[in-house]
């Protein structure tokens, strides 16, 4: 974690905790930096939130006052911005968006010229750059950069997507919430043109309704609608479109482990799943690890993050990975998360095996589980306290492998994290308060 970057860029609430002067600072230094042996050609998309039209314009004036030709792709989701980077060799991309947070808060991506997380080495100069450490001169003359619409971008990104599947749409009935986002841009759009029915929801962004009481945190409009019984299925978008939460026809979720899983097992199946591995989290359900060992996939967890899933499906040349939250990657593809994408490979896995969504998710029985957040004074002291890690390990042994408990700081906030899963609602209460009991007796 940098003074400023966190494992997703930098995020605040937009003009307090991050405002337009550290915006316009951000793209002076990329300007800077990535126009030192040329004019360097920086990609900025947004998602739909009030502020996003104000960091889009501090950063490219900060580029361009560096130095840098400034392209703007205007509301797009974020894998569109990483695909695009890498496509047309852009010298880094940008992304304004706070992903499934409030319309309050903002967050700047910055993506590298291979469409992943730009190097923690850029971010410290960056960051140096901030702090006052480091001074670099405005141009003038012919070495100002251009800022210029990219609105053509989207087009190529669709046409991209569309490439990689062979088939139609025409049987599918669809229900889409697209969270008022970024999805609002491409979703409906590019399913329709693949000859998908759709019935669609939460497509009206206003600056403030991004992401409220809809998308793939909220999917409860989304669950009434599909139990009318006319959707094959659900599909909900969160706020910059990078994740996707899907839902059957009886209104269930099918969440990022329901995903690995029915994309897992068709992948193996097609004998095209490299490694016979599938990477997910630690708090991925006990369900989808026990379901995974029974179909024969091994599976490796990672720490909360897909940059972290992906740092390992790039370590170990692995193929498919994700997040609960729904955060999927197939990495044959993408270097990030796509919830469009990740709603074709679902609607692949109808089409070529013949079966509805219900009858791919069978198989997997999710347990029932309980987060409680537990604020602390300091984390580390409470993670190693002998009476906490002595009950942590006492109810690990009586569970039997029928259940865990998973206490972890948070990366942001002072917080321990206690998870607790089992066979029922009440084992859980009984386990996790054990433990947020003693770590609230504690004092610490």
């Amino acid at each position: 974690m940098g003074r400023y970057f966190g494992t997703d860029g930098i995020r605040g609430k937009a003009n307090e905790t991050l405002d337009v002067q550290r915006a316009f600072q951000v793209g002076r230094y990329l300007g800077y930096y990535f126009s030192k042996t040329g004019k360097g050609r920086i990609l900025v998309g947004k998602d739909t939130r009030l502020s996003s039209g104000m960091f889009e314009n501090a950063i490219a004036a900060g580029a361009s006052a560096s130095g840098a030709d400034v392209y703007l792709l205007g509301t797009c989701p974020t894998p569109s911005v990483a695909y695009l980077v890498k496509r047309e060799q852009f010298s880094c991309g940008v992304m304004i968006s706070a992903s499934h947070n409030p319309y309050y808060d903002n967050g700047i991506k910055v993506f590298s010229q291979a469409g992943i997380k730009l190097s923690a080495e850029i971010e410290g100069l960056i960051e140096d750059y901030i702090d006052g450490l480091t001074e670099i001169p405005l141009v003038s003359g012919d070495k100002i950069g251009q800022i210029v619409r990219y609105d053509e971008g989207l087009e190529h990104y669709l046409d991209w997507i569309e490439s990689l599947f062979d088939f139609r749409l025409e049987s599918f009935h669809l229900a889409l919430d697209l969270a008022n986002g970024s999805a609002t841009t491409t979703a409906e759009k590019l399913l329709r043109r693949m000859g998908a029915h759709c019935t669609v929801i939460h497509s009206e962004p206003n600056g403030i309704n991004i992401n409220t009481q809809c998308g793939s945190t909220h999917p409860g409009s989304l669950q009434e609608l599909m139990k009318s019984g006319i959707f094959d299925l659900g599909l909900a978008f969160d706020g910059d479109a990078d994740r996707l939460i899907a839902v059957d026809p009886n209104g269930e979720l099918i969440d990022g482990d329901y995903v690995l899983y029915i994309c897992g097992k068709y992948l193996k199946e097609a004998g095209h799943l490299r490694g016979n591995t599938v990477v997910s989290t630690v708090m991925a359900n006990l369900g989808f690890f026990k379901a995974m060992e029974q179909l024969g996939i091994a599976t490796e967890s990672t720490q909360v993050g897909d940059k972290y899933v992906y740092e390992c499906m790039v370590k170990k040349d692995y193929m498919l990975g994700g997040e609960q939250s729904g955060h999927i990657i197939f990495k044959e593809h993408a270097t990030t998360g796509d919830g469009l994408l990740t709603a074709l490979k679902l609607l692949e896995v109808m089409h070529k095996t013949g079966k509805g969504i219900v009858e791919l998710k069978d198989g997997l029985k999710i347990y029932p589980q309980l987060l409680i957040n537990v604020p602390v004074k300091d984390k580390e002291a409470a993670m190693q306290a002998d009476p906490i890690v002595k009950e942590v390990a006492a109810i690990n042994e009586e569970l039997q492998g029928n259940g865990r408990i998973l206490v972890r700081p948070s990366g942001t906030e002072p917080l321990v994290r206690v998870m607790v899963e089992a066979e029922s609602d009440e084992l859980c209460h009984h386990y996790v308060y054990r433990v947020v009991d003693l770590i609230e007796q504690s004092g610490l």
